[in-house]
């Protein structure tokens, strides 16, 4: 059980790090192409990759495909792949370090919708953590200085639409596998963004093929390295290794493009991941009784 524990946080710091230098490359490419087209390039890699893969499992694709709540789980895929239009955008306007910091409050949106839409009961100190964490925010945002930008909104915005995304998983995780997710958000995402781009196309640059591909490897291997590790060990227990994208993202917005880090942003980012990894540890202690 420890050894699982252990495989499943080390699974998680590499997922992590993939999904963090996936977002590197991701604002490299958006600063001159067509932020649709890359994600919907991203998409038709990993529905590739997803019709590769059936060919080497047991299980029938009919069999992975079976679900009970088919609008939920397609729902899903589309408002992931929106989300990741979005964000991608945003690292073009703030850069890694502070979408990253913003976008870093998820959980705690997570958590505040897991009442009403799962039922899930909270006592007063994780809904102070909730509203600490949303002060961090604040402090990130700094509202006195008059400078909430357009991307200052859309990371707020991108926040709350993965935080339901995650909402709509922990939904459907009660009745269908991993896998399952994991097919009907390939497929949601692809169906969404071949539409999109049927109105909004752009030729990637020439010049830019292998770093989309590299982009393209990093996405599905980050999406399928984050399955296996829920698969190995608790998603309460591998949450918190989470945080470290901020850190990956930030390490990589400051070396590689030059990006600054102020003490609001530390001070900010600090206040919404202490409150993070309180929400979680109260979680984790409740559902196992200690």
């Amino acid at each position: 059980m420890q050894n699982n524990v252990l495989f499943g946080i080390t699974l998680m710091v590499i997922t992590t790090f993939m999904f963090s230098s996936m977002d590197g490359v991701s604002r490299y490419l958006a600063e001159k192409n067509n932020v649709f087209t890359l994600v919907t390039m991203r998409y038709w890699f990993i529905a590739f990759v997803m019709m590769v893969t059936c060919l080497f499992i047991k299980n029938r694709i009919s069999d992975i495909l079976n679900t009970k709540q088919p609008y939920i789980q397609f729902s899903r895929g589309v408002i992931l792949s929106l989300n990741n239009c979005l964000v991608v955008y945003t690292f073009t306007l703030l850069g890694l370090v502070e979408t990253h910091a913003i976008i870093a409050c998820y959980p705690l949106i997570v958590a505040g919708l897991s009442v009403p839409f799962l039922g899930e009961r909270f006592g007063w100190r994780r809904w102070m953590a909730i509203f600490t964490g949303f002060i961090g925010v604040i402090i990130i945002l700094r509202p006195n200085t008059n400078v909430i930008t357009e991307g200052s909104i859309f990371a707020i915005v991108g926040a709350i639409m993965f935080a339901v995304y995650l909402i709509l998983t922990r939904y459907v995780s009660r009745s269908d596998t991993a896998i399952t997710s994991f097919f009907w958000t390939g497929i949601g995402g692809t169906v969404t963004m071949s539409l999109i781009s049927l109105f909004i196309w752009d030729n990637i640059l020439k010049e830019d093929y292998l770093w989309l591909l590299l982009m393209c490897i990093l996405s599905a291997g980050s999406h399928y390295m984050m399955v296996k590790t829920l698969q190995v060990a608790e998603a309460s227990v591998v949450q918190p290794f989470s945080y470290l994208q901020l850190v990956f993202g930030s390490i990589i917005g400051v070396t590689i493009f030059s990006e600054s880090i102020d003490l609001m942003i530390i001070v900010g980012a600090l206040v919404v991941i202490g409150s993070g990894l309180f929400t979680t540890w109260r979680e984790y202690k409740i559902k196992h009784n200690i």
